[in-house]
């Protein structure tokens, strides 16, 4: 079985073709720019009036980069589903300036830039200077989707969500989409639209990144321990028994510091943690079924994860398949490979 795995985040999508007739450290592995600073930097490059097609996906740096675009005295059309980058409530695009055209529509005489968050002829182009033929028969695609819905704050939802999926203890891999998404989640279904044809897993990065520090070969051995993703934008912690996860909280890693983690890893263990605590200090929320029996350590993924240096947790730094960085090809993986074996 061939996989293509593909984690994307604020920062980096870290890229891996595996083989599962090989060994899992000899894959091809690739760590390059998140999309969106890729398309943000091609808006920043233009100087003229602009037409945005494509599909829903991150937003973030394409966000500051379209507005910085307007505030320079360019227009800028966006077709209706890339224009849900910006916001999932259209009227709140308009109210930037933007004008927003149906998918179909065409405008030559001005520049124009397709987004899209998974682009396999760049992979393909890249592997092929080194003879590597981008050949599967899965891929999974991770990212972070917070979900829409009319008079909730995407934040809100996208708890509202994951308690849903909580409602009882599971493991990571539970929380993945096979080949649909529901229709609320704007940017999973970007993805999906741009992989028709393939068998697709898709899944929230953040999970995908947890499922994947599991694969470690000291976390395999643990029963009880806190899971924890601090990447470039997000932190989300998650606690486990017996491989399935307990409660999770998820925050903006700018908002974190060395204290608040300590503390916030102390209400998720003891199951006193609320989403309106988090909620309020401005990260996403959290949600707990029941406190742990105990903590054998802090398992620890993620490109700023050494804020964990500065406090007295027990921590493990997970390498899946020997390499931090592919924790969350290696969550997608693991989830491909579960869902075709049973």
């Amino acid at each position: 079985m061939k996989i293509l795995a593909v984690d994307i985040g604020v920062g980096t999508q870290d890229i891996m073709l595996y083989n599962t007739d090989e060994p899992i450290e000899n894959s091809v592995k690739i760590v390059m720019p998140a999309p969106t600073k890729i398309i943000a930097n091609r808006i920043r490059e233009h100087h003229n009036d602009l037409l945005i097609k494509g599909v829903t996906m991150g937003g973030g740096p394409i966000n500051k980069a379209v507005k910085n675009h307007l505030a320079r005295g360019y227009n800028v059309l966006m077709t209706e589903s890339s224009a849900r980058t910006i916001r999932d409530d259209l009227d709140r695009v308009r109210s930037l300036g933007i004008k927003i055209v149906p998918n179909n529509e065409d405008h030559p005489e001005i520049g124009n830039i397709e987004l899209k968050d998974i682009d396999l002829n760049a992979i393909r182009h890249a592997l092929l200077q080194f003879d590597v033929k981008l050949d599967f028969d899965y891929i999974g695609v991770a990212v972070q989707d917070h979900g829409y819905m009319d008079g909730m704050g995407d934040r809100n939802f996208r708890f509202m969500k994951i308690k849903e999926k909580l409602d009882v203890a599971r493991g990571p891999e539970e929380f993945a989409y096979y080949n649909e998404v529901p229709e609320y989640f704007t940017r999973m279904k970007g993805v999906l639209n741009t992989l028709k044809g393939y068998k697709t897993t898709i899944m929230d990065s953040k999970f995908a990144s947890i499922c994947g520090a599991t694969c470690d070969n000291y976390v395999k051995n643990l029963n009880n321990y806190i899971a924890m993703d601090i990447g470039n934008g997000h932190t989300l912690a998650a606690s486990f028994e017996n491989n399935k996860i307990l409660g999770v909280f998820e925050h903006h890693t700018r908002a974190l510091n060395p204290e608040k983690i300590v503390n916030l890893l102390g209400k998720l263990e003891n199951a006193t943690i609320t989403h309106e605590e988090v909620h309020e200090d401005e990260g996403h929320g959290a949600w707990v079924t029941a406190p742990m029996n105990s903590v054998q350590c802090i398992v620890a993924t993620g490109p700023m994860r050494r804020i964990l240096e500065k406090t007295d947790l027990n921590v493990h730094y997970a390498a899946p398949a020997g390499d931090v960085m592919m924790a969350g090809p290696v969550g997608l993986i693991k989830t491909i490979i579960s869902q075709n074996t049973h």
